[in-house]
């Protein structure tokens, strides 16, 4: 039987609300869309009052990457690396219209058509330059989606428990 399952719902109800409160952002400032970004954790937006923690130290601790600004073809490869040090389970909020789909540069050679190409994502905001409001409003629908979450763990596969207690590195024979 495979953990989420086994969990009954106000457990898994708990550790959703935690997830939901308790989100800390990796930012991945590419242009001016990162100076709104900073706008909204500054005291006239404060996103800290929904639960979000700016500024995480690295990817490792990094619960939500926020994407803003344009992705260039060179700069994927590393928007990818990141993400996939991220722990499970991981959310990606694109923010504004170059990271949604290239924006005006979506014609350029060298510029990637959107995050979504990249790395999966959950929720869009759009705008050129987006409002400090429109990310505090895909936050809440982030959050919305997390508490929506079935199995606790952020719809993350889970080794079972007899996974967890099969031998690391198996003899030769």
């Amino acid at each position: 039987m495979a953990l989420p399952s086994a969990l009954p719902d106000p457990i898994k109800f708990v550790l959703n609300w935690g997830r939901r409160y308790s989100l800390w952002v990796f930012n991945f400032g590419l242009a001016c869309c990162a100076i709104e970004f900073i706008a909204s954790s500054m005291g006239r937006h404060d996103f800290m009052r929904l639960g979000v923690i700016p500024f995480a130290h690295g990817p490792r601790q990094a619960d939500l990457m926020v994407v803003s600004g344009t992705v260039t073809d060179k700069m994927a490869p590393a928007v990818k690396r990141l993400y996939d040090q991220m722990p499970e389970p991981k959310y990606v909020i694109s923010f504004g219209a170059c990271s949604n789909c290239g924006g005006p540069y979506w014609d350029s050679y060298s510029v990637t058509k959107g995050v979504d190409q990249i790395i999966p994502v959950d929720v869009y905001v759009p705008g050129c330059p987006p409002r400090p409001e429109a990310l505090l409003h895909g936050i809440l629908r982030l959050q919305e989606k997390i508490a929506a979450e079935k199995s606790g763990f952020g719809g993350v596969h889970r080794p079972d428990a007899a996974a967890l207690s099969a031998p690391v590195v198996n003899k030769p024979a």
